[in-house]
This record gives C-alpha cells, structure tokens and sequence, in this order.
C-alpha cells in the first residue's frame, strides 16, 4: 500500500508532471490517502473560501472546492483505527517529537499501522520516525 501525504496529494491535484508519472508506473493497486491529509485539506479550502475578500476570489475558492472534493470522492481514504492508535501513542514518546508535526505523526501512525509506504516531499521529519517507510516522487 502507497499513501499519498499531503504535499504529494497537493502536487497530484495540480498536475506535477513527476508526481503523476509515479502514480501511473506504480503497479500497487492499493494507493491511498489519510484521513488525516483529508481534513488538512479540507480546512484548507474552507479557511480560501472564508478568507475570500471578493467575489471573484470567492467564485475562485469554490471552483477549487469542488474540484478538491471530487478528487477525494476518487480516492481511498484510510482511517485512523486501533493499531494506529496504540501507533500514535509509541510514537508521541520519541524524544525528536519536537521536530515532528501531530498531523506528520498522526500520518505516520496510519502508515504505519497499514505497513504502507508513505509518498513525502517531506522526508526530512518523517525519516526521523523508526519503521517508516518514504519515498519522494516530487524532487
């Protein structure tokens, strides 16, 4: 199992030329996103269309608002369950946890739990977790 974070979901939707040549030569049938990366984005195109100071940018925070979530529509979405729970605790403890976003660890538990593959242009703070398989497919 592949899981997109959500940079790499982000250079997806916007076309990345790299990010989307990965995806159609990846022969893992299960690719996938966190429900995690879900509500970031998501409260990334409420807070757009809430900060809009005009109509045009409102119209503009729409559009961008459907087209995200008809791409989520298309995507697995894995849920946060027991194993990354008990994941997410473990990983709480590390001692770089400073370095480490709660959504990065709340991401990685996922992965994790799954033994999935994490897809990352943010390797640096997930390379800092043990276990954790990441890949970059942006650089």
């Amino acid at each position: 199992m592949h899981i997109l974070d959500t940079d790499t979901l982000t250079h997806l939707h916007a076309g990345h030329q790299r990010v989307v040549q990965r995806l159609h030569e990846l022969t893992d049938p299960q690719v996938g996103i966190t429900i995690i990366t879900k509500i970031e984005l998501l409260r990334g195109r409420y807070d757009y269309m809430l900060k809009a100071s005009t109509g045009t940018e409102l119209l503009r925070a729409q559009a961008l608002l459907a087209r995200t979530e008809m791409l989520l529509g298309d995507l697995l979405i894995i849920a946060f369950n027991e194993e990354a729970a008990g994941r997410f605790d473990q990983l709480r403890q590390i001692r770089r946890r400073r370095e480490i976003g709660r959504a990065d660890l709340l991401i990685a538990s996922i992965a994790l739990a799954h033994q999935a593959i994490l897809v990352t242009r943010n390797v640096r703070h997930f390379q800092l977790i043990p276990g954790l398989t990441v890949v970059n497919w942006v650089d």
